[in-house]
């Protein structure tokens, strides 16, 4: 199975939202996932900027939607993209801010791959007045659609879990050294969520010793765990960032892995059912 259309699996159940930029699945229980990097499309007015390798936009958050086809037994809203991070990365402050100062970041209109490799062709970098036009399009609908989300869940839950799920290659050395753990959980160092949310999640992966962990390691929640995660107002903000090689292949055509898949799917259904338990025992 190759790349795959952000939408699928979750289409065809209770009530989406689908606007030129983004599809949203809203659910019952008090939890939201985010897939800010699923998309995988670039507008047609864009391609013949990028260099010809970006057009199979190698550093997507593959299959996350057949990853997590649990969500809606979950009664979880799912919010996702319909475009590329290449064209603006929606877990990114809209001032561009470094998410981890000292350390190579991604920008909110990247210039580069994951390898540090330009992503345009020289001269066809996004200005000031295109950078501009692209937040309004793409990355404001999605926060408004995701800050609207958590209202209307807040209105009918004390606390809600917003759970932003992400994928990378487990290898990269241009953004850190070494190998990744598996799964890396985030909460802002605390911040964005209780801490004994945090602490159920860990608490999982401790049980079991065939994929490796880390909270608050290399990745500690971007944009979206930090801006929204306030566990006074009743949101707990949770990234996972995941290794891909332990559901997909890293190589292209970027082939999701069922068999693989399977081995994990279980493990992270127990992780996000002990955050979401945890969020519904806290009170306000």
């Amino acid at each position: 199975m190759g790349r795959t259309d952000s939408r699928n699996n979750f289409e065809h159940t209770h009530i989406l939202k689908m606007t030129p930029t983004f599809y949203l699945h809203q659910g019952t229980s008090p939890l939201l996932v985010s897939m800010p990097h699923l998309g995988t499309s670039l507008p047609e007015a864009l391609k013949p900027n990028y260099v010809p390798r970006a057009h199979l936009v190698e550093d997507a958050d593959w299959h996350l939607n057949h990853l997590y086809n649990f969500l809606t037994d979950m009664g979880a809203s799912i919010l996702t993209p319909v475009f590329s991070r290449y064209v603006i990365d929606l877990n990114r402050p809209p001032n561009d801010a470094p998410m981890y100062p000292g350390a190579s970041n991604t920008e909110l209109c990247p210039t580069r791959f994951f390898t540090g490799d330009l992503l345009y062709k020289e001269g066809r970098e996004p200005d000031v007045a295109e950078k501009l036009r692209r937040l309004e399009t793409y990355w404001q609908p999605y926060h408004q659609a995701l800050a609207m989300e958590l209202r209307r869940l807040r209105s009918l839950h004390s606390n809600v879990l917003l759970w932003d799920a992400h994928s990378i290659r487990g290898e990269i050395s241009w953004l850190f050294e070494g190998k990744l753990p598996d799964l890396n959980v985030g909460t802002a160092n605390g911040l964005a969520a209780a801490e004994s949310v945090g602490q159920a999640v860990m608490s999982v992966c401790e049980q079991q010793d065939q994929f490796t962990h880390v909270l608050n390691g290399r990745f500690k929640g971007g944009y979206i765990t930090r801006h929204y995660g306030n566990p006074q107002g009743g949101i707990h903000a949770v990234q996972l960032e995941k290794c891909q090689s332990i559901y997909m292949s890293e190589l292209p055509p970027y082939d999701y892995q069922p068999q693989l898949a399977a081995q994990v799917q279980p493990l992270l259904h127990k992780m996000m059912l002990a955050a979401l338990n945890q969020v519904k025992s806290l009170n306000l």
